[in-house]
């Protein structure tokens, strides 16, 4: 596996080997051990999801709270997305900046997002497949999210051609100066 540091240190792209030929591919897609190793902590994953979307749907951004926080290891299967992390945790000095980088089911690339991040994805193919994995399962209670087009934060959102198309609860979500942050 390849480990490749984005503007957020502590958030990865994570890029498995993909053994191919021309009857497929073969990869391992998650090893405790080696994931274990390459971001440098201990993570134990409870929860695994799965969404479909189609070109355009934005989702994010959201996170969990303590005592909830959740790390994600993120990656989309079929189509494409853009996918992004913003930091916010006050205390740190990337605080409201981001990071994004786009996974495919061509380019099998992952992305560590570790507590204390919130995440979202843009569709950028037709429809697109996108599973993670959790370190604590879904805690309405300690849900969060920041929004998705917060000038303070100026996330550079790809132009896939048609308008985002939103949840209510991201059109409605909080700009940074107002949202729950971690310490």
């Amino acid at each position: 596996m390849n480990v490749i540091p984005t503007a957020l240190p502590e958030v990865l792209i994570i890029e498995p080997k993909v053994f191919g030929d021309a009857r497929g591919f073969f990869m391992e897609s998650w090893t405790e051990p080696k994931f274990n190793a390459a971001v440098g902590a201990e993570v134990r994953f409870v929860q695994d999801n799965h969404s479909r979307s189609s070109r355009g749907v934005l989702r994010g951004l959201h996170f969990q709270l303590p005592p909830h926080a959740q790390g994600k290891l993120v990656r989309c299967t079929a189509g494409a997305v853009f996918d992004v992390a913003v930091d916010m945790r006050r205390s740190s000095a990337n605080f409201g900046k981001w990071a994004g980088v786009e996974l495919s089911g061509e380019n099998h690339r992952q992305l560590w997002i570790p507590p204390g991040f919130a995440h979202g994805f843009l569709v950028l193919s037709e429809t697109a497949d996108f599973l993670y994995k959790t370190t604590d399962l879904y805690a309405p209670q300690a849900e969060g999210s920041v929004r998705w087009n917060d000038p303070a934060i100026g996330i550079v959102w790809p132009d896939t051609g048609v308008a985002p198309k939103l949840a209510d609860k991201d059109a409605q979500a909080p700009l940074l100066a107002a949202a729950k942050c971690f310490d």
